[in-house]
């Protein structure tokens, strides 16, 4: 019995610590990107900033053809859920050094919801 109390206990508290990201809604998160559409496509153009059409997965700095600052580049970590929720909530913080301005997105559905629909994007 106490191992069993234990084993919850170990779960609960690694429930606590490990943030658990919302499921998204992709086609929410397609007009939340209007906020983005400013500076990037969905396509394989770049704009102000980096195209992110197949950007799930992408390792940070790495796109050929955008010249990414140092930080992003030094920082070359795969784009999933966890990084793209920490960039998309405070890009500076993220990437101390980043060139992206854009205020950070304070609500973790529309994070969610974004991110949802960056997966859908396939890579051009």
């Amino acid at each position: 019995m106490k191992l069993m109390q234990w084993a919850l206990a170990a779960l609960l508290t690694a429930g606590a610590v490990t943030p658990a990201l919302a499921d998204g809604d992709a086609a929410r998160g397609q007009t939340l990107f209007s906020r983005c559409s400013a500076c990037h496509t969905v396509t394989d153009q770049n704009k102000l900033g980096p195209h992110l059409s197949g950007v799930f997965g992408r390792v940070a700095g790495t796109l050929a053809g955008y010249t990414f600052s140092k930080a992003m580049v030094a920082y070359a970590k795969p784009w999933d859920e966890t990084t793209l929720d920490a960039f998309l909530a405070g890009p500076a913080k993220a990437v101390p050094g980043t060139k992206m301005a854009a205020p950070p997105i304070a609500n973790p559905q529309d994070r969610a919801d974004i991110i949802a629909y960056l997966k859908t994007l396939p890579a051009s």
